[in-house]
């Protein structure tokens, strides 16, 4: 696979996956509107933790990927849009 078929799958995950983050926890914005690189909690999305489980209820259904509420690397995994997805480009089964 070359850079541009990596970069365009990557871009295709963010995309899909903020589609799965505004339908699964019904925010009202639109997924085109999150920044990829924009936090998720705090001054990003302004999501919390029951958010955070909720996006991972939806990740490992949608991906194969299990997110644990105990895994050390959380707060780099869920930074932003972009870090999540690498993650999920990384650890996918599906």
């Amino acid at each position: 696979m070359s850079a541009g078929n990596s970069t365009t799958l990557s871009l295709a995950l963010e995309q899909d996956l903020a589609r799965l983050i505004v339908t699964s926890l019904a925010l009202e914005v639109k997924a085109e509107e999150i920044a990829p690189d924009a936090p998720l909690f705090g001054d990003g999305l302004g999501l919390d933790s029951i958010d955070a489980l909720e996006i991972a209820l939806a990740v490992s259904k949608a991906y194969g990927v299990q997110l644990r509420s105990d895994d050390e690397r959380n707060h780099q995994i869920f930074v932003s849009l972009r870090s999540l997805a690498a993650h999920i480009e990384k650890h996918r089964t599906a």
